[in-house]
């Protein structure tokens, strides 16, 4: 498989696990206005939206920067309970095949960031062996945000004010919970080097840990902004929020921050379930930002 794009010297691949229709748009955006998203319809349809809801990917990137080996999000991972999200519970695909086509094997990977510590961003931490979630990148340093990884655990203090824990049930304990036992993570916080121009940043909100990865080659540059980004009607309406954004105000200022940055920078934004081309580059005009195809 050939890469999708390059940052600079760095190639870059994409890893569908999932694909399809996941919701009406007033279902998924907190602040959703239905004149402006209905006059941009047309222009979302078909990679952002079918049959009046959103299209969606779950879909991890591995980066090869000068020969290291770096995946952003594992997707939710197959054979897991998801009992308050069912869409992505019990799931069966063919992630790991799909992941062998970029000529990369599972104990290859280097180093595994998990921009936060949500169902659809940490499931293929693990997979299960018949016995136990056993880890699927062995050989990996996985990164995690040190808030996310206080606040989501059910056993810390913080848990029972997380407005997502039923959404997050029991994925701390299929999905994290046996690779920090198993020593393999690394807490991190802002500012944190991954390697030479590649670091993870704040960018809170939607979790109170959420990072981005800013990633910088030659006079190339790439955030890959997850969640801070669920669709493209967002870099139009920065305050839109989804509904899964534990702090919407938090959020809100982080998107704005960061999708004036792209576009001031010319950066390229790799958001975690966008479609059609599946990244984007930012413009502004007069009238605020819009999104161009990657």
């Amino acid at each position: 498989m050939e890469p999708l794009f390059r940052i600079g010297r760095h190639r870059v691949w994409r890893i569908e696990e999932w694909g399809g229709k996941f919701a009406p748009p007033q279902d998924l955006f907190a602040e959703h206005d239905e004149q402006t998203f209905a006059g941009e319809a047309a222009a979302f349809t078909p990679d952002y939206l079918r049959d009046g809801e959103l299209y969606a990917f779950l879909q991890s990137w591995l980066i090869d920067a000068d020969g290291v080996r770096i995946l952003v999000d594992t997707g939710a991972g197959n054979g897991k309970d998801r009992p308050h999200i069912p869409v992505f519970g019990q799931l069966d695909t063919d992630f790991l095949a799909r992941f062998g086509e970029t000529g990369v094997k599972p104990d290859e990977i280097d180093i595994v960031v998990c921009t936060h510590l949500h169902i659809d961003h940490v499931g293929w931490n693990t997979r299960w062996d018949g016995e136990d979630w056993i880890p699927t990148f062995p050989n990996a340093r996985y990164l995690f945000p040190a808030i996310d990884r206080e606040v989501w655990d059910p056993a810390g203090s913080h848990y029972a004010a997380m407005l997502g824990r039923d959404v997050n049930a029991n994925v701390f304990e299929d999905s994290v919970k046996s690779v920090l036992d198993d020593g393999l993570v690394e807490l991190v916080k802002n500012g944190f080097e991954v390697g030479p121009g590649i670091t993870m940043r704040d960018a809170p909100g939607h979790t109170p840990g959420h990072m981005v990865l800013d990633v910088r080659s030659e006079s190339d540059s790439a955030l890959f902004t997850r969640d801070v980004l669920h669709h493209p009607m967002q870099v139009i309406r920065p305050n839109s929020n989804s509904i899964y954004c534990e702090n919407r105000a938090v959020a809100a200022g982080t998107r704005r921050r960061i999708v004036a940055e792209a576009a001031s920078q010319g950066a390229r934004i790799v958001p975690a379930h966008f479609g059609g081309t599946h990244s984007v580059f930012v413009r502004q005009t007069d009238q605020g930002f819009r999104p161009v195809k990657g």
